[in-house]
């Protein structure tokens, strides 16, 4: 015969981790060396679209300026400008961004900053994670 542990009434599990803001969603953030599944982040997904959409729209001849088409779209040319801007980042950055493999510093409020031309020195400001 066997005998049976007594089941506890309760159990604690202790997971270290903080929440973080990131694209207007609060994120759990697990701690360095932990391995955490991304996910796509839609808001930057949407603005790349979005910018690769109004670039084609300019280049066609479709709209003249920028404060033409900012019209239409009903938003601020300021804004649509930053947008436009995603257009010149590296076509690697792009990719991870659209794999939701970016690091975890590269929010739509960051690339909305300005942020070199160069590709090689984007890699520094938008590093992948390891």
């Amino acid at each position: 015969m066997t005998r049976v542990a007594p089941m506890p009434d309760t159990v604690t599990l202790h997971v270290p981790f903080r929440i973080v803001k990131r694209g207007g969603r609060k994120e759990m953030q697990l701690p360095d060396g932990a391995v955490q599944p991304r996910r796509t982040d839609n808001t930057l997904v949407k603005a790349l679209a979005r910018a690769f959409r109004w670039k084609r729209m300019l280049e066609s001849g479709e709209f003249a300026t920028i404060a033409e088409l900012a019209e239409r779209e009903g938003i601020a040319p300021s804004y649509m400008t930053r947008v436009l801007r995603l257009t010149l980042l590296a076509p690697d950055i792009v990719e991870a961004i659209l794999d939701g493999k970016q690091g975890p510093e590269v929010t739509l409020a960051q690339v909305l900053e300005p942020f070199p031309v160069e590709w090689s020195e984007q890699r520094i400001v938008f590093p992948k994670p390891r």
